[in-house]
């Protein structure tokens, strides 16, 4: 596999994480009750700590996704400059 190969498989995963995170907090915002109503079935949450939980949930994939693929391709773009 070429760097320039890397740099393609890299951005489509950065550009599908990303989507998920979308569809994840769109989900979550429209949804909200439906979501919540569901995991309440599960768990015993308050709708504070379902919030809290998802809110870290996504800002910890966010900064997985930069961690793993965002930071990876632009080290690889600025190497090719």
């Amino acid at each position: 596999m070429t760097i320039i190969e890397f740099q393609h498989l890299l951005a489509w995963c950065l550009g599908i994480n990303y989507a998920i995170l979308i569809v994840w907090f769109a989900v979550f915002v429209f949804a909200h009750e439906a979501l919540y109503g569901l995991h309440r079935r599960w768990f015993n949450l308050s709708v504070e700590t379902f919030d809290a939980v998802n809110y870290a949930g996504m800002a910890i994939y966010k900064i997985g996704v930069m961690l793993f693929f965002l930071v990876p391709w632009l080290a690889l773009l600025l190497m090719g400059k």
